[in-house]
């Protein structure tokens, strides 16, 4: 359980909360005492949790999973969204095909939006919300062959920002946070270990992230004692992205 003896359960609703870092987010928020709810997509459900089918590049898609969540026994509407939905697709940016822009930028940038603005309306009633953003250090000081993905990731904090700026006097908060290299399937699936080895070796805390320490930033952030944390970006990377 959280350390905080005043802990609410909230209603939280994970997108690509299935595997990787939103899946250590789903575990960590569930042993909060929250209500979770996670989509998928291409990946299998994960076990023990409510899992909704979702393409969050969709709107109609995402209406109706947000929709689902909201008829759930024990859950209702979304009191807290975590964006953590992203795919990459590399390639030098001269190279790279409209296709892998378009891919990238409508997952990891426009399905937050979408999600996002699905969301507000009943937040806005509860006059409570937390919108949290799955950013990355790619987004804060670029990356080679990732123009697509370090910009939809710099996008996410124009959207927190901004949303803080609407939503503060409803008391609705909206951040981001921005992990560094971290032990994840498509980390182990896009680099390999030579390139991994080198990253590492350029981070002040010489290792790779674990997803449960991106968690545990998302925990504090849902949180009761965040209410006076808004358009922020938390970066959980070794200190890589220091000055950015």
């Amino acid at each position: 359980m959280s350390s905080d003896a005043t802990l609410t359960p909230r209603t939280v609703l994970i997108t690509g909360g299935s595997s990787g870092i939103g899946l250590a987010i789903a575990r960590r928020l569930t042993a909060d005492g929250h209500n979770v709810a996670v989509t998928f997509n291409t990946s299998e459900p994960p076990p023990g949790l409510l899992a909704v089918k979702c393409d969050t590049t969709d709107a109609t898609s995402i209406d109706e999973a947000i929709r689902e969540v909201e008829l759930a026994p024990a859950h209702g509407p979304v009191e807290v969204l975590v964006c953590s939905a992203g795919v990459t697709a590399d390639q030098l940016l001269m190279r790279m095909s409209p296709e892998a822009l378009e891919k990238v930028l409508s997952t990891n940038l426009i399905g937050p939006m979408l999600a996002a603005q699905r969301t507000l309306k009943q937040m806005m009633l509860r006059r409570w919300g937390r919108i949290i953003f799955i950013g990355s250090a790619a987004g804060l000081r670029g990356a080679a062959g990732q123009t697509n993905y370090a910009a939809s990731k710099a996008g996410l904090i124009g959207v927190a920002r901004s949303l803080a700026r609407e939503h503060g006097a409803h008391g609705i908060t909206a951040n981001v946070i921005a992990p560094g290299l971290t032990d994840t399937a498509m980390v182990s699936r896009t680099l390999g270990s030579d390139r991994v080895t080198k990253m590492i070796s350029e981070i002040p805390v010489p290792r790779i992230g674990r997803p449960e320490e991106v968690a545990a930033a998302v925990s504090w952030l849902a949180g009761e004692y965040s209410g006076y944390v808004t358009g922020q970006v938390i970066a959980v990377d070794g200190g890589i992205g220091m000055g950015h």
